[in-house]
């Protein structure tokens, strides 16, 4: 739960200098993305064409690849499954725990090389990476625990999280179509009402 993007940074106007503006997805900032923006991106690339310099089918396509491997990833290596998440929250395995500790240190080292790399996006855009903010929500940090504590509880209900809702569907277990209905109504329910929300 975060909140609307400002339109100057706090830390420039300290200087007396505009924030500059970041393309589209590839600035990780305290707040989330600007939905018109991105809508006008997208429609640009959409009117120039499959051929268009720029054009996001071959990035997309090794998304796609990606996403593919990490469904067998998640089902070989049973995080989909229900009893391992039941597991989990019970404090009966380290199976789930070990999975979600490996993933914070490859992602941990994965920014470290961003950083220190200078690594760029598919189409040459510098990728930034800056610190999250507590937020002005009381109590502090209202956005996280808030956000946290529904998630947690949603998490153990399904005994999915959003990435294996999808691994499931894609192993036969049809009644995660509501699953996935849902999580998207959620979704857009938060875009609707974040103005009002706490941050």
């Amino acid at each position: 739960m975060t909140p609307a993007m400002p339109d100057r940074d706090p830390r420039a106007a300290k200087g007396g200098r505009e924030r500059e503006p970041s393309p589209a997805g590839t600035d990780v900032e305290g707040g989330p993305p600007d939905y018109e923006a991105v809508e006008a991106v997208g429609r640009d690339s959409s009117e120039a064409g499959p051929g268009a310099e720029g054009s996001p089918v071959l990035p997309l396509l090794g998304y796609l690849a990606i996403g593919v491997f990490l469904g067998f990833v998640f089902v070989l290596s049973e995080v989909v499954s229900w009893y391992r998440i039941q597991e989990m929250f019970r404090f009966q395995s380290f199976h789930m725990y070990g999975i979600i500790g490996s993933a914070v240190v490859v992602s941990a080292l994965s920014l470290q090389l961003i950083r220190r790399l200078g690594l760029r996006t598919v189409r040459g855009e510098p990728i930034r990476v800056t610190p999250k903010e507590w937020g002005s929500g009381r109590p502090p940090a209202a956005r996280y625990w808030i956000g946290g504590t529904l998630f947690g509880v949603g998490w153990a209900l399904l005994g999915a999280c959003p990435g294996p809702i999808f691994a499931l569907l894609g192993s036969g277990i049809t009644v995660m179509v509501v699953a996935v209905i849902a999580a998207m109504a959620g979704t857009w329910a938060y875009a609707a009402l974040r103005s009002v929300l706490p941050h």
